[in-house]
């Protein structure tokens, strides 16, 4: 029997290995910035192991390919040859990640397309693994190579330090994806313990767990219920699965993010902020520059910009749009529901563009009693509504599914409660998602709501919060570990 010890921010095993890791790093390593790079490295490739010790290869093929290009493309006397190892190291990472995240899905979508015209195929598909956190370590790699060859940055020199930059285990399996412009400065100087840093950190540990094992484990368990049987759910439970399912995604990887910056803060290194109250947002372009940030930030660098971004006509920018959301959603995986997903969203974009209104929510806000805060919080309801309904494609497991989920939900229209298998009612988790939705928009300014006064009490609540409510019995991953 297989004995699964992969390393899950929400596992025992993790619990165990960042103490050891920390006492290490701060009681042996501190004296110098080599040792304590030298201890993140080996923890770092035993924290990738632990999921599959074969898929460590890739990693180090990857950052070896990444290391040697970079000096390469410095080295080079013309443009044309700073051009070719370019190319060479992007088509080969991009390779990799096509291989095994997309060979099986392209293969098998050509031979339905020669099908349809009568003929037959068969394709050959890859029994393939995806490596966890290949799409994450993949993109630090060429955001770097890029840099490099826009004289951005220099090339790294040290091994060790660029070593750490690529699989540093924090932010390793699902990000947030970081720049070498601000991550590689932090790992060349020897850092020095700062207890109110660390003292950040386990607070947002804590509160990145409350968000996971309390509130996207507990939305899980009703959310796949209505999503795996919506042919018998009613209308009621069919909007509520949405939401619930709006609250998984965003507890479980805003959790993740939140797990991964604050066990950074316990080795003195920041990590680039991932999410910042996405669901508060009051249009669909301030969404998308608080959702998942560092990939957001990543494309429109790296993808939107080369591409000629907000320049040229209204066409022109439009094209632009639909490329960087397709990709995003194709991003996210082998399949067309993600592309649809994706396809949406640039939908919901499109008015704002042409209207010139995209940039009009970007400065903070208070709500009071007055016209403009209820128009305030109506654009944010409405904001959140067409998340959700966007939400549904990506949840969904075909098109198909999504569509006659959709129709289903606005035909049924019952809307009473009903009682599921799993012996709860559809409406039971409500009070909670209200009370964890007025935690986070009373302390939306602030990174995580523990830190400030009272910090201890509210520290002792979310740990309470975790052991009462959390959900354990039913060990669930993290929903971006499978990207």
């Amino acid at each position: 029997m297989k004995i699964h010890i992969a390393m899950f921010f929400n596992s025992l095993h993790f619990a165990i290995f960042l103490p050891i890791v920390f006492i290490m790093y701060w009681f042996v390593g501190h004296k110098s910035k080599i040792n304590q790079n030298y201890i993140l490295i080996l923890a770092s490739y035993y924290f990738y192991s632990c999921w599959d010790w074969r898929f460590l290869f890739l990693l180090v093929f990857s950052t070896l390919l990444d290391y040697v290009s970079a000096m390469k493309i410095e080295q080079s006397k013309t443009q044309s040859e700073r051009k070719l190892w370019l190319w060479i190291c992007i088509s080969i990472n991009l390779g990799f990640l096509g291989i095994f995240k997309y060979y099986n899905f392209f293969a098998a979508s050509f031979a339905e397309l020669v099908q349809s015209f009568g003929m037959t195929a068969s394709p050959i598909l890859l029994k393939l693994i995806l490596p966890v956190g290949i799409s994450f370590y993949t993109f630090h790699g060429l955001s770097y190579i890029i840099d490099i060859y826009y004289g951005r940055i220099k090339s790294e020199k040290n091994f060790v330090d660029y070593s750490l930059f690529v699989s540093y285990f924090p932010l390793l399996v699902a990000g947030p994806i970081e720049r070498a412009t601000h991550l590689l400065p932090q790992i060349k100087v020897r850092r020095k313990f700062n207890f109110n840093k660390a003292k950040e950190g386990i607070y947002q540990i804590v509160w990145g767990l409350v968000k996971k094992v309390v509130i996207a484990d507990s939305c899980a368990i009703y959310a796949n219920e209505i999503f795996d049987n919506y042919q018998n759910a009613n209308s009621l439970s069919l909007v509520l699965g949405a939401v619930y399912f709006a609250f998984q995604i965003y507890g479980d990887f805003s959790g993740y993010s939140d797990i991964a910056l604050g066990t950074s803060k316990l080795f003195g290194i920041d990590l680039l902020k991932n999410f910042n109250y996405p669901y508060f947002s009051r249009d669909i372009a301030e969404f998308w520059r608080k959702w998942h940030i560092s990939l957001s930030s990543w494309f429109r660098d790296y993808l939107y910009i080369p591409l000629g971004g907000s320049k040229g006509n209204k066409l022109f920018q439009v094209r632009n749009t639909f490329i960087i959301f397709l990709v995003s959603g194709f991003w996210h995986g082998a399949n067309m529901t993600y592309v649809a997903w994706g396809f949406i969203n640039a939908l919901y974009f499109l008015p704002l563009l042409l209207l010139n209104r995209n940039r009009k929510n970007v400065d903070d806000f208070t709500l009071g009693i007055n016209f403009e805060s209820v128009r305030t919080l109506l654009n944010i309801l409405m904001t959140f509504s067409i998340t959700c309904f966007a939400w549904i494609f990506f949840r969904s497991k075909t098109i198909t599914d999504a569509i006659n989920y959709i129709t289903r939900m606005f035909e049924n229209l019952d809307f009473s409660s009903q009682y599921f298998k799993i012996e709860r009612y559809n409406h039971e988790l409500i009070t909670l998602l209200v009370v964890f939705i007025l935690v986070e928009w009373n302390n939306r300014s602030k990174i995580e709501p523990i830190s400030g006064k009272y910090s201890w009490i509210k520290l002792g609540l979310s740990i309470a919060a975790i052991l009462a409510l959390g959900v354990f019995s039913d060990y669930k991953e993290f929903i971006y570990f499978q990207f």
